[in-house]
């Protein structure tokens, strides 16, 4: 299994996570994180329409379809949040709710970057996420237009507005 160590150097704690791809064992943490973590961040910015369908029960098949592309970080026996990748893009990003406020995110986003590798890369935010927005601004994202933006759902696409934040990120 493929497995690395980062240390992040804003980590309050200084405890290392350690990331790993996604097995069939972090699916219920993935499932929880990601619902949790997506009405977080979105309830209050999307349209209803997609508030309504995002219930729990829809982020399992979402997680299976994706696990291939996911990385876990672990801490302390706990999945203290993953990415997904898609290409060139960070296809979602999220930080268990425990382990926000900590340090943790710059260290799982540079995680994210070094597992894309060299080039021109993206992500979409939401318009209206601004506590998102600002992070990626703070790692060196730009955002580079306001598009719209196909997400998946148990019912069919839905088209929502994002914000596109792009970057070149650099061989090491």
């Amino acid at each position: 299994m493929e497995q690395w160590e980062l240390s992040g150097t804003d980590d309050k704690e200084s405890d290392e996570m350690k990331f790993e791809l996604a097995t069939e064992a972090d699916i219920p943490a993935l499932v929880e994180i990601w619902h949790d973590g997506w009405h977080q961040a979105h309830a209050e910015v999307v349209p209803q329409a997609l508030v309504t369908r995002r219930v729990r029960a829809e982020f399992d098949p979402r997680v299976r379809a994706h696990l291939g592309q996911t990385r876990v970080a672990h801490e302390d026996g706990q999945v203290a949040g993953f990415f997904m990748l898609d290409g060139d893009e960070i296809y979602q990003f999220y930080l268990a709710r425990a382990f926000q406020g900590r340090g943790k995110a710059r260290p799982l986003l540079m995680a994210a970057e070094s597992a894309l590798g060299a080039g021109h890369k993206w992500l979409a935010c939401s318009v209206g996420n601004t506590q998102a927005a600002g992070f990626y601004e703070a790692c060196g994202w730009h955002r580079a237009a306001t598009l719209p933006y196909e997400v998946e759902t148990s019912d069919g696409p839905l088209v929502i507005n994002v914000w596109r934040y792009e970057k070149l990120l650099r061989a090491d």
